[in-house]
């Protein structure tokens, strides 16, 4: 059954030095909060995977936290580049950062196959596509049936996942709606994963059709209002579109970044999220 606990407690308890973990969420309910604890902690030596990683990932790899990502598709979206990530790749800054990519379809799959408890992920994709060159984990099987030739990539399965999601009852059931992404993948592949929500009810009054994560499914939740911004929650707030631009600029100078790191990040508490939360609604 899952537990109540402070973000920073949940964070410490589940995130390790050298761990494998997955910050997830596609575009919506992104875990930047719970990204931004590990930051203020110091967590070191971390594989990060993600399908899209953006701001947050730019972000824990320009503290170094990071050694190697797993990913599909990495930028600040409706922006351009990471900064912070592409300055690790090519300058070693600040530490050098090992990378394999694969395509949308192969990390999607790699997560439904971790969340069934499966080896790899078997399917029809990157034919005409040249990643197999430069990644060795993008391989290829027959199909025993038909000989036809599929392409097979090891399953994800973190150490521990963070999502953000709507709500959580007090049964420690969890409700997710809007675009789900791999969030409900992640947590189920994970051996630990990490839950924050806006709110805390005694009836989630979920419809037929929602993403509910049953409470024995889930590791800890966290109540942070806030806590996916500056990515939105369907229902709650909208993107903050103007922070994405912001970044191009914050993270394009080492100097610039670390600055605003410190003062948004590391003197900020989690706390702060809730704060905004307000100002958030009532930009919905």
């Amino acid at each position: 059954m899952a537990k109540f606990q402070p973000l920073a407690d949940a964070v410490l308890e589940n995130l390790n030095d050298g761990d494998v973990v997955a910050f997830e969420g596609f575009t919506h309910l992104i875990p930047h909060a719970a990204a931004h604890e590990a930051i203020r902690q110091g967590k070191k030596d971390l594989t990060i995977i993600r399908m899209t990683p953006d701001l947050i990932y730019d972000q824990l790899i320009g503290m170094g936290m990071v050694k190697r990502m797993i990913f599909s598709y990495a930028g600040n979206p409706g922006v351009g580049l990471l900064r912070r990530m592409r300055d690790a790749v090519e300058n070693g800054w600040p530490q050098a950062l090992e990378l394999e990519e694969h395509s949308h379809a192969a990390m999607a799959n790699a997560y439904e196959a971790g969340a069934a408890g499966l080896p790899c992920a078997v399917f029809r994709g990157y034919r005409g596509a040249e990643l197999a060159k430069v990644n060795s984990n993008v391989r290829s099987v027959a199909c025993p049936f038909t000989g036809e030739v599929l392409a097979a990539v090891p399953a994800v399965r973190p150490d521990v996942a963070f999502i953000h999601a709507q709500k959580a009852d007090r049964k420690g059931n969890v409700l997710i709606e809007g675009i789900l992404g791999v969030q409900k993948e992640a947590v189920l592949a994970a051996t630990r994963s990490v839950v924050t929500v806006e709110e805390i009810v005694d009836d989630l009054n979920a419809h037929p059709n929602a993403c509910l994560l049953p409470d024995w499914t889930v590791g800890t939740i966290c109540l942070v209002p806030g806590g996916a911004h500056p990515s939105y929650a369907h229902g709650y707030y909208v993107r903050d579109n103007a922070y994405y631009i912001a970044w191009d600029k914050i993270a394009s100078d080492r100097e610039a970044f670390l600055s605003w790191m410190k003062e948004n990040v590391l003197d900020a508490t989690p706390e702060d999220f809730g704060g905004r939360v307000g100002k958030l609604r009532s930009a919905a």
